[in-house]
This record gives C-alpha cells, sequence and structure tokens, in this order.
C-alpha cells in the first residue's frame, strides 16, 4: 500500500487551536468497524456504548514541560531547547535552536542562572547531548522553568498547562500527550466504573516521532520511531481475565493501543513487563488483544491514520473522515473523538 492511500482533504480551520471549556463536551463520532455505519454523539454519551465486564486501558504518561527557553553564556543569545530522552548522569538528548550556534562547549543559563548547562556533543540527526547543573529536583526545576511543547500544528498558546494533560497522568516522561484521554474527567471515570467496567492503566512515553510525516512511498518501508512503554503485572492480570469472561478490551488512543500490542502473545495473552517499541500497524495487521479502540481525528498520511485503517477497514476511516470534514468537526489534539467498536 502507498502512502498517499492514506490522504485526504482537511480545511486548516478544522485544526483545533484550544481545548473545548469542558472536556468530555467533545463529539464522539461512533464507527461500526464491521459494517462503517456511523452515529455522532459527545463524549459524555461514552458510558451508554460501554458495557459491564468491558476493560478500558488508558496511558497514564504526563506530558514533560520538556521546552527550555534560555540564553548563551557569554553573549547573551536566545536558545530555545527541547527535552527528548534523559541518557543519565544529568545528560538529556535534545533538539535545539539556533542548532549552528549550539557547539560542543557552549554554555547555556536558564531562568535567571537557576538551570545552567554545556552542551557535550552533536549526535547523528543533529540532536544534542547537554548536560545540566542544578541543585535541587530536576523536575521541580522544569515546572517552574519548562513549557509545554505543542504540536506544531498548534500555533495558539496554551493558557492552561493541565489541558494538555490527562486527569489521570502520573508517569513523567512524554514530549506529547496521548491526546485520547484529554476528553475524560474525574467524574466520568467514576461514572464509567461504577457500571462495572474495569479501568487499568499502561505507560507509553510519547516521543516527538510522533509528528514525524512518513516520507516512504510505500508503507511498509517507513521506519517507525521508537518509544518506552510499561505494562504493570495488575494490568496484564485484569486484561486477561476480562478477555476470558467474554469481555471487550477498549484502548484509550494509539498509544495505548500500540503497548497492549507491543506485549501480546500469539494467543491474545497480555504480557507484563518494560521495554522500547517500534510497533508499526497498518492494514493487514492482526490485533491479538485490542477490541475496540477510543481515538482522536489524525493527521492526512499519518501512521496514527494507517493504524486506524488495520482496525477498521481504509475504506470505512477515509468515509467517516470525510464525514467528519463535512460536519465540522475539530481535528487532531484538541479536536474531536471517534469511537471505534
Amino acid at each position: 500500500m502507498k502512502t498517499s492511500d492514506f490522504d485526504f482533504q482537511l480545511p486548516d480551520e478544522l485544526i483545533a487551536q484550544t481545548p473545548l471549556e469542558q472536556r468530555d463536551a467533545s463529539r464522539l463520532l461512533v464507527l461500526d468497524k464491521g459494517s462503517g455505519a456511523t452515529r455522532h454523539m459527545h463524549f459524555y454519551d461514552l458510558p451508554t456504548l460501554l458495557r459491564p465486564g468491558d476493560c478500558l486501558i488508558l496511558n497514564d504518561s504526563r506530558v514533560l514541560p520538556a521546552r527550555l527557553l534560555g540564553h548563551r553564556e557569554p553573549g547573551g543569545g536566545a536558545v530555545e531547547v527541547l527535552l527528548l530522552v534523559d541518557r543519565g548522569e544529568k545528560v538529556w538528548e535534545c533538539l535545539v535552536r539556533p542548532g549552528r550556534k549550539l557547539k560542543p562547549g557552549t554554555r547555556l543559563s536558564f531562568g535567571d542562572g537557576l538551570l545552567k548547562a554545556e552542551v557535550l556533543s552533536v549526535e547523528e540527526g543533529g540532536n544534542r547531548l547537554i548536560r545540566f547543573e542544578y541543585s535541587g529536583i530536576f523536575l521541580e526545576l522544569l515546572e517552574q522553568l519548562g513549557r509545554m511543547p505543542l504540536p506544531p500544528y498548534i500555533k495558539a498558546e496554551l493558557q492552561d498547562p493541565e489541558r494538555y494533560q490527562t486527569v489521570y497522568s502520573r508517569e513523567v516522561g512524554s514530549a506529547a500527550a496521548p491526546t485520547a484521554g484529554l476528553h475524560f474527567t474525574k467524574e466520568l471515570l467514576m461514572q464509567i466504573e461504577e457500571l462495572g467496567v474495569r479501568i487499568c492503566y499502561v505507560t507509553l512515553h510519547v516521543g516527538l516521532g510522533t509528528f514525524r510525516p512518513v516520507k516512504a512511498e510505500e508503507i511498509a518501508e517507513h521506519e517507525m520511531h521508537s518509544e518506552y512503554c510499561v505494562v504493570p503485572s495488575d494490568t496484564a492480570e485484569t486484561v486477561n481475565r476480562t478477555k476470558a469472561e467474554g469481555g471487550r478490551i477498549i484502548c484509550v488512543g494509539t498509544t495505548s493501543c500500540r503497548t497492549v500490542e507491543s506485549f501480546a502473545e500469539e494467543d491474545g495473552t497480555l504480557k507484563a513487563g518494560g521495554r522500547w517499541t517500534n510497533i508499526f500497524i497498518y492494514p493487514g495487521y492482526r490485533f491479538k488483544v485490542l477490541d475496540c479502540l477510543i481515538t482522536n481525528f489524525h493527521l492526512p498520511q499519518s501512521t496514527l491514520v494507517m493504524l486506524v485503517s488495520a482496525l477498521a477497514g481504509r475504506e470505512h476511516i477515509l468515509s467517516a473522515y470525510r464525514e467528519a470534514v463535512e460536519m465540522r468537526y475539530r481535528f487532531f489534539s484538541f479536536g474531536d473523538a471517534m469511537f471505534i467498536q
């Protein structure tokens, strides 16, 4: 299959720039993966689509306020550093701007000297290894000095950083939010639990590779980025018990989906563990654990459109997306949601 097979027309004005005031007021397009039939609801209607004995899997990763604005020392030239991967010993792999100015040995300062740093080396691809110098707890400094690394298609400044976090986020480490979870409120989750739906958690730390376009003409030639993910033992036990009892496994977001499918045995059993995954799910893939998916609307020709097409069929997805465009659904991170069942 070709990357161009997953293209569709999306007017720029449908890319949501800000979140809705109420998280669960977003619209919900319900897609039957077998027939392609659609229904239009709101996210607060989700409990009516769930059954006692179902299992909802959430990604509890929390976005790191990983965008640091500072200056070079001496000289004072402005710099922007985006933390990507913690390499240990206070060293991070980072994206930097302006690249040509940040050579090995360059000294940096952030927040009036609260945080200082030195560029150690230039990696293949242009990323920098940077060693930070500080007293206290690094994550607390980041909460104080860092900004949210919003996706490149969002131009508006975010007024409340917590709106780019899920209400259940706890494991810090993502460069971008697992956005399907942004629609949940604590009250909605309580309502779902009271229905008899099991709720459990996995962790996948979303990398910036999630925004990397597919450049290969043939999708099978695309090289997928790697992200670290964890399936706790209690989650694996709950999922396996749910499947044995005939309940549905409903993943919230493509990150939860990719995590459970990365740890799935051929017979559909879910294993516990933690490791890096570069699983690439596209049409022809046989899902081993997942039954249903809650997800946002994705970029044309992206790996995420390919993933939802693997679940519901390319024609069904593109037809549903055309319908969503016609009905002025909001797209991407702060946009509306889809329930594929």
